[in-house]
């Protein structure tokens, strides 16, 4: 018996066919950066009186499973996380490369188990009933590009051996800063310093009584897909647009020279109207916190396609 160590540690995942359930097989590595993910129960204690100045025993409250997993965005990977927050995608192409078009406002959210191993100890841990409440990441000029997964799950198993058996391996190819582009209508927009994308499915936990402690379940409520860009300031076009009260449409894209892709194409975003500082004599910037609401013409807020050697998510 060893010491854990997070350079040792494995996380596996697979979706579930019955919700709190997990499969047998169907488990693929996940590359991960680190996570929180994990359960909790605290304990309440006693209130009662007439037994001394020492408190009796207290008791167990309720069991909290949930937490985030700081995830590289990659080419087949990411596709994962991508169909657990926008549900399964529609696949198109007959061989590779394939595409996949995940679109928001989906109802029907797949659940998932995962494991984390730490095979030294050994402790093999398994959340079930997962389901991700959001996504978000940061576009910047350089640095290492990581999304952050906030989950919700149902609860935790703990073992000393693995139930995922012999995870499936996926290979891995990392998208950089220096391969993102953000376009504004179709047209790139120039003196983006940063931009923020942060999409959440605000989960509505179903807290029922029960033997064990756990949630029924978590249903998705009303979707939000928010940000912000900050911007050199040179122009008034997208202050025009602030004022006006006019949408547009948002795109956020990584390309491989390999041919993989992503692209997030967000439909109707609206700019509010940005404080613009004067900090000194060093150039200017504003920051636009925006909003997305759903596209009259197509029918949803987002769509983000990934385009990989994946045959099927």
């Amino acid at each position: 018996m060893g010491r854990a160590q997070g350079a040792r540690s494995q996380m596996a995942l697979a979706f579930e066919t019955t919700y709190g359930t997990p499969p047998a097989s169907g488990f693929a590595r996940m590359p991960f950066a680190s996570t929180t993910l994990g359960a909790e129960q605290p304990l309440q204690e006693s209130e009662l009186l007439g037994y001394g100045r020492d408190p009796l025993a207290p008791q167990k409250d309720a069991v909290t499973a949930d937490g985030d997993v700081v995830i590289p965005i990659d080419a087949e990977a990411f596709g994962f996380w991508l169909k657990g927050a926008f549900g399964a995608p529609i696949t198109t192409g007959t061989e590779a490369p394939y595409s996949h078009e995940f679109r928001s406002g989906s109802w029907d959210l797949p659940s998932f188990s995962i494991e984390t191993a730490m095979p030294e100890v050994p402790r093999y841990a398994i959340y079930a009933g997962c389901k991700v409440d959001s996504l978000s990441w940061q576009m910047a000029r350089s640095g290492l590009l990581t999304a952050t997964a906030s989950l919700v799950a149902q609860g935790e198993e703990i073992a000393t051996t693995s139930q995922a058996g012999t995870p499936a391996e996926l290979t891995l190819q990392r998208f950089g800063h220096f391969n993102g582009s953000v376009k504004r209508n179709g047209v790139a927009i120039g003196n983006i310093v940063s931009a923020d994308i942060s999409y959440a499915n605000n989960l509505d936990r179903i807290e029922t009584i029960r033997a064990d402690g756990k949630i029924d379940g978590a249903d998705p409520s009303v979707a939000a897909l928010t940000g912000n860009v900050a911007v050199r300031f040179s122009d008034q076009t997208l202050v025009n647009q602030a004022i006006t009260g006019q949408a547009c449409e948002l795109e956020f894209s990584y390309a491989l020279p390999t041919g993989e892709s992503l692209t997030v194409t967000v439909h109707s975003v609206y700019l509010p109207v940005p404080r613009v500082e004067i900090n000194g004599p060093q150039g200017i910037q504003a920051t636009f916190d925006w909003q997305a609401a759903k596209d009259a013409s197509e029918g949803r807020m987002a769509t983000v396609t990934l385009v990989n050697d994946v045959e099927s998510y």
